[in-house]
C-alpha cells in the first residue's frame, strides 16, 4: 500500500551524510530528492532510491535557495522538509515556514541551533547550565566578568563541535577578543569554563517523549581535540552506571521542554568535579564522528533511518515503537592522519567491528558485551594510533565538508 502513495521527501544538505535516512523513506515508499551542492555531485549517494537529485552552486544566499525549491515544487507537493546537515537547519525551518510545510519552524529550530538561545531554554526547562552571557551589553559584560571567575569560553551561536571556540583567561584578553571580531561579536556568548567530564545523549523523540537514549562518555574534551590535536575517542557507558541513568533522565525531561515534537538529538552534559551534571548543547541532529556507528554497533538500532521512520510514521498518522535492540557496548578512536589512506591492519583485536573509509583519517570501531573492555581497548587504541598516525592541524575556523 506504502508502494501506492509516493510522497515527496524533500532532503537539504551541503554536506555528504544522510544516506541511511534517504534509504529508509525511499524504503517505505516516499520518493526521495535529494538537493546538495554541486561540489558533491561524485559523492556517495544512494542513486539507485532517489526520485531525483538536483546540484546547486556553492554561496546561494536564502533568497535563492528559496527560488529553487519553490521552483522544484510547482510540479512536485513535498510533504516534509528535511535539513540532513545541522548547518541547513534554519534554512529548512524557513522553507517550512514559506511553503508552510509541518515541521519545526525558525522559532524551535534556535532551541537547537542558537548557543544562546538553547542555554536560555535549558535554563527554563530547569537544568543546570554553566554561568553566561550574551555578548551584547559592555555593562553586563562588566557585571559577569565581575561575578564569575575566569577562565571563561567565547562560544559562536551558530557553529557546530568546538569550532571557532576560544578558552580566555582574564579581561583583557576578553577584550583583545571582542576587538578581533568587531561586528561578530554579538554573534558569540561568553561562559564559565567549567572542567569535567563530558557525555553526550543521543536520543528519539516521538509524539514529544524520549523514546530511546544511548549515553556516551568522551576520552579527550572534543574542545581539546579540535584545539590541541589528538586522537578522539567515544564509549557508551555501562548502562547500570549513576552516570547512564542520571543523563538519560534528564535528557528524557530536558528535549521535550526545548520544544521538540519529534526527531533525533545529540545533546552533550559535562559531570563536574562536585559531580552535577551541566547542560552544554544539543542539536536537532544525528551526532557526528561516526557516533551513530557507535551507537548502532552497541543496539542494532540506526539512528538516521529510525529518524526517517518517526518522521514518515508522523506525516501518515502512524505511532512509532522502538524496534527491539541489543545492549552491547561499542566504542571509536578516529585520529586526523599523516597519509592519505592509512592502514590500520595491524590491529587485529577480535572486538574491531568497523574500519573507518576517511581520506586522511584513520579510525575504527570496537564493540563488546563488556563496557570495560571497550574502555581499555580505546585507551590502548589511542596511544598506538597517536604515535602511528597522528597530524596535527590548525583547528577550522569554518566546517569543512
Amino acid at each position: 500500500m506504502s508502494e501506492e502513495r509516493g510522497e515527496w521527501i524533500l532532503c537539504l544538505t551541503t554536506y555528504e551524510k544522510g544516506q541511511s535516512f534517504m534509504r529508509q523513506c525511499a524504503a517505505m515508499g516516499c520518493r526521495v530528492l535529494l538537493l546538495t551542492l554541486e561540489k558533491h555531485r561524485h559523492a556517495d549517494w544512494p542513486h539507485d532510491i532517489l526520485a531525483e537529485i538536483v546540484y546547486m552552486p556553492e554561496g546561494l544566499n536564502l533568497e535563492q535557495v528559496t527560488n529553487t525549491v519553490t521552483y522544484l515544487a510547482r510540479n512536485r507537493k513535498f510533504e516534509r522538509l528535511v535539513a540532513l546537515d545541522e548547518f541547513d537547519m534554519e534554512t529548512a525551518a524557513h522553507l517550512r515556514e514559506h511553503m508552510h510545510v509541518p515541521g519545526m519552524g525558525l522559532t524551535t529550530t534556535s532551541h537547537f541551533r542558537d548557543k544562546l538561545v538553547m542555554r536560555f531554554e535549558a535554563q527554563r526547562a530547569g537544568a543546570l547550565v554553566p554561568d553566561f552571557t550574551p555578548v551584547l551589553n559592555y555593562d553586563d559584560l562588566d557585571a559577569y566578568i565581575a561575578s564569575v571567575p575566569a577562565p571563561w569560553v567565547l562560544k559562536p551561536r551558530a557553529e557546530a563541535s568546538a569550532i571557532g571556540i576560544r578558552k580566555i583567561h582574564d579581561p583583557e584578553q576578553l577584550w583583545r577578543s571582542l576587538d578581533e571580531l568587531g561586528d561578530r561579536q554579538s554573534y558569540y556568548l561568553l561562559e564559565r569554563f567549567i572542567p569535567g567530564d563530558i557525555f553526550h545523549v543521543d536520543a528519539i523523540t516521538t509524539d514529544r517523549q524520549v523514546v530511546f537514549s544511548s549515553v556516551c562518555q568522551y576520552g579527550k574534551p572534543p574542545m581539546q581535540v579540535m584545539h590541541e590535536g589528538g586522537v578522539f575517542t567515544t564509549h557508551v557507558i555501562d548502562r547500570a552506571s549513576t552516570d547512564a541513568r542520571e543523563l538519560t533522565a534528564i535528557n528524557a525531561q530536558l528535549i521535550p521542554d526545548m520544544g521538540l515534537v519529534r526527531g533525533v538529538t545529540h545533546a552533550e552534559y559535562i559531570r563536574s568535579v562536585d559531580g552535577c551534571y551541566y547542560f552544554l548543547e544539543v542539536a536537532a541532529r544525528v551526532g557526528g564522528a561516526f557516533i551513530a556507528d557507535v551507537v548502532e554497533h552497541a543496539t542494532g538500532l540506526n539512528l538516521w533511518a529510525e529518524w526517517a521512520r518517526v518522521e514518515i510514521g508522523a506525516m501518515r498518522g502512524m505511532s512509532y515503537a522502538v524496534p527491539p535492540t541489543r545492549e552491547e557496548h561499542a566504542g571509536s578512536v578516529l585520529c586526523l592522519a599523516k597519509t592519505t589512506e592509512p592502514d590500520t591492519s595491524m590491529f587485529d583485536a577480535p572486538e574491531i567491528v568497523y574500519r573507518m573509509k576517511k581520506h586522511h583519517h584513520a579510525g575504527l570501531i570496537v564493540r563488546s558485551t563488556e563496557p570495560e573492555r571497550v574502555r581499555l581497548l580505546l585507551e590502548d587504541f589511542a596511544g598506538r594510533f597517536a604515535q602511528q598516525y597522528l597530524a596535527i592541524a590548525p583547528p577550522p575556523l569554518k566546517p569543512t565538508a
